[in-house]
């Protein structure tokens, strides 16, 4: 049975069991996990890690690895695609050809619902599952929002023909069944209320905690106008939108997960997210999971609060938990109005925000609560929560717990999560190429420091193809 107490009681435990300005090494030591358990992610020996990959496959990761951890290669790839070579036919469709036999092939699952299908089931050969990802973004008119959910109605249904328990969610963006302009506004009234407790807000639904007070809020700075009678139809179609879904998802139990945005938007999509896990997680059952980003420094309270508000509520929660993308704009949009940046001084404070929520969301799991899924690529960070989950008593298979990385991205970390008997996933989007391009190229700019720092895929890959070459193993 979940342990009750006084949430101000609760929260000063917490700060105190998981201070958040330590870095990862402190954090680890003062878990102190069994010497055992230290050792239960193996990513030393490359011959298991890669068993169930071919040799050609491991040559193409190589390659593509390596471009995209060069910079200048990256901006130039950049620079091409939204350059004005694209408006013409001939160079557009060599490009996106190119595209589509490198980058497109490493990091999306294909084109169509059969492609992606194809996917799953190799990567569910080899012990991982899915999250499908129609991977449409942002949208600024209702029609495009309708036909987007279309799409994400068709994945739902799609991934129920895939073999049993190989797709383990479904990813939707908020801002492509809501138009970006009418988020802006939603989240604009909801700063300001949070300021002014007596804004009324007559189409606000109930939902959990959205701020905390150290929230973000400088970007409403004046009392915005209400909703105009057409944004208020606006944001009941939204809704009735994301009700669609959730209740398709209901339908054929499958976890519904919600991506984030940034501070201008997140807001908005919060509020979206958990008014609809109110709504339609039922019976320990969370089928509508958030995503709270650990590089800001509120994420840590805003959970906390989330959760045990769910709790009170009776409302089984699901958390999705990553770092944050987004940290260049929202650097600078905070510094062009005068303000501290939302995110953490260091990488070491967003390492040991990560992990002190990470250590939070585990024991919740390990008492009865909630559902995480741990969506990272940094190493210390998933084997502490391997330990941690261990430690715990969570056992192999636990379906409230799930580790994810990106398709093409941090194989070797997802292979020894998979061999230390953890669920993990990739995340795979999925769509005609030039529809994922803006994914493609938000991703490149957003992760270029992930991908020129984490170099270990390289070196294990490279390790083990020399070891191959060297057995005259040609023929995986």
């Amino acid at each position: 049975m979940a342990r009750r107490l006084l949430p101000a009681t609760t929260l000063r435990l917490f700060n105190r069991r998981f201070n958040s300005t330590v870095s990862t090494a402190t954090v680890l030591q003062t878990l102190k996990p069994e010497p055992a358990a230290l050792t239960i992610v193996d990513l030393d020996d490359h011959r298991k890690l890669f068993a169930s990959v071919s040799t050609s496959k491991l040559l193409r990761s190589s390659i593509n690895l390596g471009l995209t951890s060069n910079e200048t290669f990256v901006d130039f790839g950049m620079w091409v695609m939204n350059s004005r070579l694209m408006e013409t036919s001939l160079v557009r469709d060599v490009i996106l050809k190119t595209v589509k036999h490198t980058m497109f092939e490493h990091f999306c699952a294909g084109e169509t619902t059969e492609e992606a299908g194809e996917c799953v089931r190799k990567i569910h050969d080899a012990g991982l599952r899915g999250m499908l990802v129609y991977a449409v973004e942002h949208t600024s008119d209702n029609t495009g929002c309708d036909r987007n959910l279309e799409g994400f109605l068709r994945c739902v249904e799609f991934s129920k023909s895939l073999p049993p328990s190989s797709v383990s969610f479904v990813i939707a963006k908020i801002t492509a069944i809501c138009p970006i302009s009418l988020l802006r506004r939603v989240s604009d009234l909801l700063r300001w209320q949070y300021k002014d407790p007596s804004f009324n807000l007559p189409w606000k639904l109930h939902t959990l905690p959205i701020f905390s007070t150290s929230s973000p809020l400088y970007h409403t700075l004046q009392k915005p106008p209400p909703l105009t009678p057409e944004e208020e139809l606006d944001l009941e179609l939204a809704h009735q939108r994301l009700q669609k879904l959730c209740q398709k998802c209901v339908q054929e139990n499958m976890p519904l997960l919600i991506d984030a945005e940034d501070t201008s938007l997140q807001p908005a999509i919060d509020y979206f997210t958990y008014s609809s896990a109110i709504k339609h997680n039922r019976d320990g059952n969370p089928i509508v999971y958030g995503t709270v980003q650990a590089y800001l420094k509120d994420a840590k309270e805003r959970l906390f609060m989330a959760s045990k508000a769910a709790e009170k509520l009776g409302v089984p929660m699901g958390f999705k938990l990553v770092r944050g993308a987004y940290m260049s704009s929202e650097t600078e949009s905070a510094s062009s109005l005068g303000y501290d940046s939302p995110i953490h001084n260091s990488i070491d404070e967003t390492h040991a925000c990560y992990n002190d929520c990470a250590g939070f969301m585990l024991e919740r799991i390990a008492n009865g609560n909630d559902a995480v899924v741990f969506a990272t690529h940094n190493i210390d960070s998933g084997k502490l929560a391997a330990c941690r989950a261990r430690n715990l008593g969570i056992q192999k298979g636990n379906r409230r717990l799930e580790f994810a990385q990106l398709y093409g991205m941090s194989d070797a970390l997802s292979f020894g999560l998979r061999n230390a008997g953890f669920q993990v996933s990739k995340y795979l989007p999925y769509g005609p190429v030039d529809m994922v391009m803006p994914y493609l190229l938000r991703r490149a700019e957003e992760n270029r420091g992930l991908l020129s720092t984490s170099n270990i895929d390289r070196v294990l890959i490279w390790k083990e193809l020399k070891r191959r070459i060297k057995s005259l193993e040609f023929g995986r």
